[in-house]
């Protein structure tokens, strides 16, 4: 596995993969590995030749500089993971290196980034859709792989490829979980065991709104009072949102059918939580 900082080295490693015919596919992450994003990178290895990885804690998507000072890192741990699942290319690029001066662009998607987690956290998907642009003009993939986990995420990046008419297959892949049920993610770490156990209602929750779908009940107000009478069972927890959307364009729906998705936000101590199901029947 070879380590870059700089976007020249990076360029030329790519320049010289790609030279030699080979198919790359890309994984942007922020660091503190966890086997979701090793999925993700299992993945990209089934169908690419050289697979790059990027680390970088993005400060334009955070709401917060306390948040993004929150934010667990452990860089030494994720070189030991990485090493580990044989990846060709690491790029560990500093704060300055992918922003030397304050960006004077601003890119949106209203129609997808005005709902679900955009309304909580303004700002934050235009600082995603920014440096995922930036890191896919860099790396040149020809796939990238993004986990479902972060579904609205997953969304729009497809849509800016599709506008952008961006040589991208962008990839969703299957949301993971920790052996309880809980949404493996980077935040995980920030809770405390009683953190943890609330947290667990979260998808026990997202379940039982399922099975009463498949029993029969299409009120999504019904479902999502449902979740939110669990979730908030435990002290820990406070429901963000919990919304039933179409797939497609996230939009809420009048009644809830086979395909939809139920997202949720949850605060567990203060951790903001993320997660989703989808309405499928029991085959």
């Amino acid at each position: 596995m070879k380590v870059v900082k700089s976007k020249k080295a990076l360029k030329e490693e790519i320049h010289r993969a790609k030279k030699e015919g080979k198919i790359i596919g890309f994984v942007p992450t922020m660091g503190y590995l966890h086997e979701g994003h090793l999925s993700l990178i299992r993945e990209a290895k089934k169908e690419c030749d050289y697979i790059v990885v990027s680390i970088f804690v993005n400060p334009k998507q955070f709401n917060s500089e306390e948040d993004l000072k929150k934010y667990p890192r452990d860089f030494e741990r994720d070189q030991g993971l990485l090493r580990q699942e044989n990846i060709d290319l690491l790029f560990l690029p500093e704060i300055e290196e992918i922003y030397p001066e304050e960006p004077k662009i601003y890119l949106d998607i209203p129609s997808l980034t005005n709902k679900l987690c955009g309304i909580y956290r303004p700002g934050h998907f235009p600082g995603v859709l920014l440096v995922v642009l930036k890191l896919f003009h860099l790396v040149e993939p020809h796939k990238a792989y993004f986990g479902k986990k972060d579904y609205q995420q997953y969304l729009i990046i497809k849509q800016m490829v599709k506008d952008l008419d961006l040589d991208i297959d962008v990839i969703g892949c299957s949301l993971i979980r920790e052996e309880s049920g809980i949404a493996l993610s980077s935040r995980n770490a920030r809770l405390s065991p009683n953190g943890y156990s609330d947290a667990l209602l979260i998808y026990r929750a997202l379940n039982i709104a399922k099975k009463e779908w498949q029993k029969g009940e299409r009120n999504p107000e019904n479902l999502k009072e449902i979740i939110k009478d669990i979730v908030e069972t435990g002290a820990l927890n406070r429901v963000e949102y919990v919304e039933i959307v179409d797939p497609n364009t996230l939009e809420s729906v009048k009644e809830a059918k086979e395909g939809d998705l139920i997202a949720v936000a949850v605060y567990t101590e203060n951790v903001r939580l993320i997660d989703n199901i989808e309405l499928r029947g029991e085959s």
